[in-house]
């Protein structure tokens, strides 16, 4: 019962700052992304995308998350008009962010300067679930190498997702992946959800997903 207590806590602590960072965001005006995927899955890349694709009208800020390492925000920084780092080694909790280290983030950030912020959570399917960071959005992408099987083995993630990307696309025709199976699972467990097939590395299918975003918009 004691750990059921403590993990209690723990959760309704993050909610609570959860809840403050998206007011923060509302009242700057800027609408938020929780991007969650499998290592190697094109999160980066996807954002980079993302950036081109809307740079010319939005002004973007990006928190790069991960365990160790500052190489995705550095990739990032030269496109990104504001970019902070979060690393979680040594903290309890490292496979993910969570609301207390966006919230650090958030106030390193210019938000009166920002329309949007993208944030990228460390690698992982399972741990990113369980925390609210204060987003608007929450994007899963998943990557065709990867198979089709990860909403049977990680429904939760799926489940909360307001939309899916299928990544790298081109590859589709060299790799065992259903879409239809695919697509079909996610809705199983989340009938609501959007899905974007694209390629970051060809672009195909971005100019879906950003005509999207662009119509997502923080609560007034």
């Amino acid at each position: 019962m004691r750990k059921i207590e403590i993990v209690q806590g723990i959760l309704h602590a993050n909610e609570a700052t959860a809840k403050g960072n998206r007011a923060v965001l509302d009242q700057h005006k800027c609408v938020s992304v929780n991007i969650m995927s499998a290592p190697g899955a094109g999160k980066t890349s996807f954002i980079l995308r993302t950036i081109e694709a809307l740079h010319e009208d939005t002004r973007i800020g990006v928190i790069e998350g991960d365990v160790v390492s500052t190489v995705d925000a550095e990739k990032v920084n030269d496109v990104a008009n504001a970019v902070v780092q979060i690393n979680t080694k040594g903290m309890p909790e490292s496979c993910a962010l969570v609301a207390d280290m966006v919230q650090v983030a958030l106030a390193r950030l210019p938000l009166d300067e920002l329309d949007l912020v993208l944030i990228e959570n460390v690698g992982n399917l399972l741990c990113p679930s369980e925390f609210d960071l204060g987003e608007h959005l929450k994007v899963v992408i998943t990557s065709t190498p990867e198979g089709d099987d990860k909403p049977l083995k990680y429904p939760v993630i799926f489940a909360q997702a307001d939309a899916v990307i299928i990544n790298k696309s081109d590859l589709l025709p060299y790799v065992d992946f259903d879409i239809d199976r695919f697509t079909q699972a996610v809705r199983n467990l989340n009938a609501r959800v959007q899905f974007f097939q694209l390629s970051c590395k060809t672009g195909e299918g971005v100019a879906e997903w950003v005509t999207w975003l662009r119509n997502q918009h923080p609560a007034d």
